[in-house]
């Protein structure tokens, strides 16, 4: 079954409540969370993860939190995802090194190929679709 890991789902979640409100101030960590109804330490570190990779910045103070580093429409759902996941494949040999250590059917896969085919598409619809468009 493809699917999301929570990590992705909660920065997706996260970046389009900072994309609504943006024009209004910050975000804090405890409000997106008390929101979505999702664990505050989750909520927290993917936060964080979204402005190591420059989606979103901080601020401190008493009216600090987070913010949308760029508009909603130059940001795409692929970078929001790999901001979390540094491993977004639907399968292990499907990764940059993938290896006999990943599968141990990897020299003999019959399915491998097709798979990356597969995986591209998915990379194609991730990397065309923009957080504003699930506003």
């Amino acid at each position: 079954m493809l699917k999301l890991s929570k990590k992705a789902e909660y920065a997706l979640m996260a970046a389009k409540y900072m994309a609504l409100k943006n024009s209004s101030g910050y975000s804090s960590a405890k409000e997106i969370s008390e929101n979505y109804q999702i664990p505050y330490q989750l909520v927290a570190k993917v936060l964080q993860n979204l402005v190591k990779s420059d989606i979103a910045f901080s601020a401190k103070g008493m009216n600090g939190g987070f913010a949308l580093a760029k508009k909603p429409e130059l940001i795409s759902i692929i970078d929001i995802i790999k901001a979390v996941e540094s491993k977004f494949k639907i399968t292990d040999c499907m990764h940059e090194n993938g290896s006999e250590q990943d599968c141990s059917h990897f020299n003999c896969c019959k399915i491998k190929d097709p798979l990356a085919v597969i995986q591209k598409k998915i990379d194609n619809v991730f990397t065309d679709t923009y957080l504003v468009q699930i506003l």
